[in-house]
């Protein structure tokens, strides 16, 4: 009689796949991913089509994309090797852009959170004292 009832009390793979995906937390992050996704086509578009011109200019006007060391191919003939280091320049300076951007709009968020907290705050004191 114990097995019969082990047996009825596991849950079907379905049934547990089901509770997995209906946990708060699987369903946060997958809004996540999404507001991310999202988010990161506003982010590249800021960093390539607003800041990256910008920087190139005080560069020097400066394609970092194009900045490449080139190797010959010594062991015959074919393509030769390309070091396109110019590509890397630029991810950096699109990483470090990216970053601050979020940091800016996460100060912002929590800026406009601790001025709706105070005043909560202030009006719950005011209850308070009436």
């Amino acid at each position: 009689m114990a097995k019969s009832e082990e047996k009825t009390e596991k849950k079907s793979f379905k049934e547990e796949f089901i509770e997995f995906i209906n946990r708060g937390s699987v369903v946060d992050l997958a809004v996540g991913v999404a507001v991310g996704g999202a988010f990161t086509a506003i982010v590249n578009s800021l960093v390539n089509d607003i800041i990256m011109p910008i920087v190139g200019l005080i560069a020097g006007g400066v394609d970092f994309t194009g900045l490449a060391i080139r190797i010959p191919n010594f062991f015959g003939t074919g393509d030769e090797a390309v070091i396109a280091y110019g590509n890397f320049i630029q991810n950096v300076i699109e990483f470090l852009i990216i970053a601050w951007v979020i940091f800016m709009i996460i100060k912002a968020m929590n800026r406009m959170n601790e001025r709706r907290e105070a005043k909560k705050a202030a009006k719950s004191e005011k209850k308070s004292e009436k």
